[in-house]
């Protein structure tokens, strides 16, 4: 019988004030420790309830993860974190993904899951020059993944995309938008396309994995959030 694949929710305890700050410099502090709540809960509840996959939120702080039955994040910046999570999840096609999407479905998973049928690494890109989701099926994940991303910019993907072998096929996702600030927080009821467009002649996650070639790398900095 083969093994369900593994989606890694990644979240920050929702106390007011540590979450979402941009956002709350737009809409305040209380109103986006709310939307970052009801925002995690939903996502929770619609992706637990399709078991074609098995959800496994990855916490931060590590001492509330601990507490809340979560696994935590563990030290280091994002890309520590993250390459952390993927790296400990159960064997097979596992899928990462930001917390604050209020435009993710379960439809959105399963194609990013199919999508690693035929290629090593998928990406859910975001309008901001992030990203929103991050899978493998590698059993083994390269060793400088995500080093030197300058997190929380317009680079984050292309950063990202550098830290992956050349032999390595990528597919892309659809483009989905997180909320930072108040303007995507006013516009978050518009439906993103199911299916996300490839930039600059790279496939979409219904294409085939393409040949890519590699970014300038950038130097190390350190950063937060998903993009």
């Amino acid at each position: 019988m083969s093994r369900r694949p593994t989606v890694i929710v990644f979240a920050r305890l929702a106390v007011l004030g540590t979450v979402k700050r941009r956002l709350a410099r737009d809409i305040g502090a209380l109103e986006a420790t709310r939307f970052y709540r009801r925002t995690t809960a939903d996502l929770l509840r619609r992706l637990r309830r399709d078991r074609r996959w098995r959800v496994v939120v990855a916490l931060t702080p590590d001492r509330a993860a601990r507490r809340r039955g979560a696994a935590p994040q563990g030290p280091g910046d994002l890309g520590a974190r993250m390459a952390r999570a993927l790296a400990r999840a159960a064997p097979g096609p596992r899928i990462l993904v930001g917390s604050d999407i209020p435009a993710l479905r379960p439809s959105h998973i399963a194609a990013a899951f199919r999508a690693l049928a035929r290629a090593d690494f998928v990406f859910g890109p975001a309008a901001d020059g992030g990203y929103w989701l991050i899978g493998t099926r590698l059993r083994v994940l390269p060793p400088m993944l995500f080093r030197g991303v300058r997190w929380s910019s317009e680079h984050a993907m292309r950063d990202s995309l550098a830290t992956i072998p050349l032999h390595a096929g990528v597919a892309f996702a659809a483009r989905l938008a997180d909320v930072d600030d108040g303007e995507s927080y006013r516009g978050r009821a518009r439906p993103p396309p199911l299916a996300g467009e490839g930039r600059g002649g790279r496939t979409t996650l219904d294409g085939a994995a393409r040949r890519r070639v590699p970014p300038t790398r950038p130097p190390p900095q350190a950063g937060e959030g998903l993009s």
